[in-house]
């Protein structure tokens, strides 16, 4: 006789595979810090001395494309930062960087919304940044479009509007670690799994939200996101 749970189990957060009905179910979400010299630059940091780091935000974080997300609650400083998401078909350890591409299952979209006085708070007392970044419904994202329809897109148009002002702009090879990089590096940390996303980074220009602003971004070649802050 199988085992009963004493509580209703939680569902499986997921994202839609366009073009399909079918769900990818996700494991973790893994973001990569300053991965844009540009982003590094403009939160103080010299991105030439710093390698890009890791932090988490939770799977059930993630929010769908066209979604409206309440204003996040105990902050005042809520910014956005545009991203390409990998997702991942396969996981293991200590991926080496050329095959690291056959992991990925395909690429997706998404924003990392942040209590930035909160962040900073934390970074100051030297803690944790969760109650910055892992936050409810601070993870809105596209879609996921298969590599076997796009392929790997190294190169590409990344921008974010708000309010039909362009706020980011940059281009995938921008980026100080590239896709295969991160997972192989990533995958000296964890013990990767199918399921597992990865943001990217972010170009310059992040900046602050309120309520009622639309935002509006992509890749070239991947996806289009549009939430909008209630």
């Amino acid at each position: 006789m199988a085992s009963a749970y004493v509580i209703a189990a939680p569902q499986i957060p997921t994202l839609a595979v366009e073009g399909t009905d079918a769900l990818f179910p996700v494991h973790r979400i893994y973001c990569v810090g300053r991965n844009f010299a540009d982003h590094a630059i403009e939160m103080g940091h010299d991105p030439s001395r710093e390698p890009p780091f890791f932090f988490q935000k939770n799977p059930d974080n993630l929010v769908p494309n066209g979604a409206t997300i309440p204003y996040p609650k105990r902050s005042s400083d809520v910014h956005y930062e545009i991203e390409l998401v990998v997702a991942l078909k396969e996981g293991g350890e200590n991926i080496p960087v050329e095959t690291a591409l056959d992991h990925v299952y395909g690429y997706g979209v998404g924003i990392d919304l942040t209590r930035r006085d909160l962040q900073g708070e934390a970074k100051k007392l030297g803690r944790p940044w969760e109650v910055g970044k892992a936050f409810e419904q601070s993870a809105p994202a596209t879609s996921l479009v298969p590599a076997a329809k796009i392929g790997h897109p190294a190169a590409g148009r990344i921008w974010l509007s708000v309010n039909g002002a362009l706020k980011q702009e940059g281009d995938l090879n921008q980026m100080i670690w590239k896709v295969p990089e991160m997972i192989a590096e990533l995958s000296t940390l964890f013990r990767l799994m199918p399921g597992d996303l990865i943001f990217a980074g972010t170009p310059a220009g992040v900046g602050p939200l309120k309520s009622g602003d639309v935002l509006d971004g992509g890749v070239d070649g991947v996806a289009n996101l549009k939430v909008t802050i209630g």
